[in-house]
């Protein structure tokens, strides 16, 4: 078996990052998002990187507020599944937000599974308190709105369970 590591992403992985993250779209299970949008965040992405320096892997935190991220973009290539790359670039995540002074990570998945053997849990409607949900209803991101279960990207969210992880 090969090995890999992990890194922070480049500029330079985003169109690999993109081509990775396509076939998933097709598929609709992840969200598609423009180069422009990867571009734009590609600093809150980890890769993994084959021994070969192929990109195999990637996954995303984006900090939702001042305890709370979001482990989003979640993707290891077809023949590197089941070998470990998921569970290292979530443990890598997971380091990451706790260096950021997050105490709890959310996740919006098909893949209920995998995150609970993660320690994440199912979680219900409400988990921030009136006044952060409120202040979150601001944010454009679809992420925060997809955290906060809301009307309007439900139609791109069926069947996902959102998930939520205390640190």
């Amino acid at each position: 078996m090969s090995t890999f590591t992990i890194r922070p992403a480049r500029a330079s992985d985003v169109r690999a990052i993109h081509a990775l993250l396509e076939p998933h779209v097709q598929r609709r299970i992840l969200l598609g998002k423009d180069l422009v949008v990867l571009y734009e965040s590609v600093q809150q992405f980890l890769v993994a990187e084959s021994a070969e320096g192929r990109l195999i892997g990637f996954g995303a935190l984006h900090v939702m507020w001042e305890d709370l991220g979001e482990v989003r973009t979640l993707v290891v290539a077809e023949e590197w599944l089941h070998l470990g790359v998921g569970r290292e670039i979530v443990a890598e995540l997971e380091a990451v937000a706790r260096r950021l002074g997050l105490t709890r990570l959310f996740c919006l998945t098909f893949e209920v599974d995998f995150f609970t053997r993660r320690g994440f849990s199912p979680i219900g409607e409400h988990v921030v308190d009136p006044d952060v949900y409120s202040q979150l209803l601001r944010s454009p991101d679809e992420g925060i709105a997809e955290f906060l279960d809301l009307a309007h990207v439900k139609p791109n969210t069926l069947g996902n369970t959102r998930m939520l992880k205390r640190l």
